[in-house]
């Protein structure tokens, strides 16, 4: 039985949405604001809808998902469906079968002071509170990434 609640963040930057998005996907600005989360985070693959992609720490091991939907400067939605460990995906442990699959979803909205970022995601119990105590970590990260003159 899965087993994961829903966490809801938001912010507003003073930026247009094209430069949101492009800084928040571009592996570049990726790597800036989801070091937050783990200093050195990168991902591998593709932000196509359908397609597969890794979110991995420098040690390798990490997350993979497949994009499950993807409208440009609107939405991205990410299906997080195992972890990596050693390099091998695991779609089928334990570990995995509590929460899996689990929803990352972004929305982009232009409002008067630039672009507002709503994220929302599924996380397990166990990760609730690093995620409380990280994500507005990631988004001033973003923020000021795309305040940037």
């Amino acid at each position: 039985m899965r087993n994961i609640k829903p966490l809801n963040f938001s912010i507003v930057i003073n930026a247009p949405v094209q430069t949101v998005w492009q800084r928040m996907f571009s592996d570049v600005g990726y790597r800036n604001w989801t070091s937050a989360f783990c200093e050195g985070s990168y991902f591998v693959g593709s932000w196509q809808q359908g397609e597969t992609i890794r979110f991995l720490s420098p040690s390798g091991d990490g997350m993979v998902a497949t994009i499950a939907e993807h409208i440009p400067l609107e939405f991205m939605s990410i299906k997080h469906l195992g972890f990596i460990v050693a390099g091998v995906d695991d779609f089928s442990s334990d570990n995995v079968t509590s929460w899996a699959p689990a929803f990352e979803n972004y929305r982009f909205r232009t409002v008067a002071n630039g672009t507002e970022v709503s994220i929302e995601q599924d996380i397990a119990p166990e990760y609730e509170q690093y995620m409380q105590d990280t994500w507005p970590k990631a988004l001033l990260k973003l923020k000021a990434l795309c305040e940037q003159c």
